[in-house]
């Protein structure tokens, strides 16, 4: 039994359709960034040299704070997730996801 042209690409459709919603499905939550994770992963791998939140009692001062960082990256969203995702010396290169990026990238600029 042979489908026609237009059978097929309806067949098409309605499986491009379902792989559509499942993939929407298993996407991480935080695929826009999610300033609590995005605290919860500064604290986790950044507290060890940059000050990360108010409450933090001590960094390294030669680093800037993720307060300065956040006024100097504002309005340069896209600058700040590119150099999360490939840091220079002397930051170590975390190989954080996209998402760890979002959300470390908005609760920075949460911090302005």
């Amino acid at each position: 039994m042979t489908m026609t042209c237009s059978r097929r690409f309806k067949h098409v459709l309605q499986l491009a359709a379902c792989v559509s919603v499942v993939a929407a499905s298993t996407a991480p939550s935080g695929a826009v960034g999610d300033v609590a994770r995005g605290k919860q992963i500064a604290k986790r791998w950044c507290v060890s040299c940059h000050l990360v939140s108010p409450d933090q009692k001590g960094a390294n001062t030669d680093v800037p704070t993720f307060f300065e960082i956040a006024r100097r990256s504002a309005d340069s969203v896209t600058d700040l997730k590119a150099f999360l995702a490939d840091p220079h010396p002397p930051m170590p290169d975390l190989n954080l996801t996209r998402w760890e990026i979002d959300d470390l990238s908005d609760y920075i600029r949460s911090l302005k």
